[in-house]
């Protein structure tokens, strides 16, 4: 039978990249950890790793073991926290993976005051800008903007966030506030590397046919002057006056109370909007740890609850 002793060595060298790193994160030796991984290979009949002078790497085995061994610890993790938090505080650790731009300017404000709250918990807040595994990243939640695909997934949604037209004051004056969604032809117009769908803007658009009818349609395809990769960066590029840009309300907040950007078109804009997911891989019950974080978000964030 498999020991936890054992999956724990297996996890922490496959997360370290050495015996003796993983013997300092588990307070042993690194010929004990050694010795587990080799015990758990005899014990198997197959080779978990392959060790040569300068790295350890993984086989098929050993990676397909890793995800069972992680799976089970961490599950054994949340049952003991689920015991203790029947007579106690939630506590332990949360770790939430988020597009850089949403930890900055949904998660970032709402961290102390939860903190204050919760003095068990303790967070561990990891970007990352494209979807991962939430295993592999040893994530407890993300919070995902837009659709969302992964059936593997459970998924709350914490609320909806618009998407706006805005611009710097200064860069309005010097080019000119436009009246209409043609006038955006003459303007420096910011857009994403990706996904298309973000450089369709929420705009009400007149369209003329052979027949010489009118029709109207709902988006506004761009082609921008400087594409960006993630919204934080596009923020920043708007203030300085680089040119208009469409972003979710969440990220242009305080740079519209404050007067560093502005609403373009407001009259002829549509209110389309972002969903804001927390998603978690499915199980029977959601640690206290992270209920309570779920619980908190719902509330606090600044988010459209519709």
């Amino acid at each position: 039978m498999l020991s936890l002793e054992t999956m724990t060595a297996l996890v922490a060298v496959a997360d370290t990249g050495s015996f003796s790193a993983a013997a300092e994160r588990l307070g042993q030796t690194p010929s004990g950890v050694s010795r587990s991984i080799a015990r758990l290979e005899a014990q198997l009949g197959m080779t978990l790793m392959t060790r040569t002078t300068r790295r350890l790497d993984l086989t098929e085995e050993g990676h397909w073991l890793l995800q069972k061994a992680k799976k089970i610890l961490a599950d054994i993790c949340d049952t003991e926290e689920q015991l203790v938090a029947r007579l106690a505080q939630p506590s332990g650790l949360v770790r939430i993976n988020a597009a850089t731009p949403t930890l900055d300017h949904l998660l970032a404000p709402l961290v102390a005051d939860f903190l204050d709250a919760y003095p068990l918990i303790r967070l561990e807040l990891v970007s990352g800008e494209t979807y991962v595994d939430l295993i592999e990243e040893r994530a407890d939640i993300a919070l995902r903007i837009g659709p969302l695909s992964d059936s593997s997934l459970h998924a709350r949604r914490l609320g909806s966030s618009r998407l706006r037209l805005v611009a710097a004051p200064h860069y309005l004056a010097r080019h000119g506030e436009p009246a209409s969604v043609a006038d955006l032809a003459r303007h420096r117009l910011l857009g994403f590397t990706a996904p298309a769908s973000l450089n369709t803007w929420p705009l009400l658009t007149s369209n003329t046919g052979s027949d010489e009818a009118s029709t109207m349609t709902e988006g506004y395809p761009i082609e921008a002057t400087v594409h960006a990769s993630n919204g934080e960066t596009l923020r920043h590029l708007a203030v300085q006056g680089a040119g208009i840009v469409c972003l979710s309300d969440f990220l242009t907040m305080a740079d519209r109370a404050h007067g560093r950007l502005k609403p373009v078109l407001p009259a002829l804009s549509l209110p389309w909007s972002q969903p804001v997911w927390a998603v978690f891989y499915k199980q029977e019950a959601i640690p206290p740890r992270v209920a309570v974080l779920l619980d908190f978000l719902m509330t606090r964030l600044p988010l459209d609850q519709v």
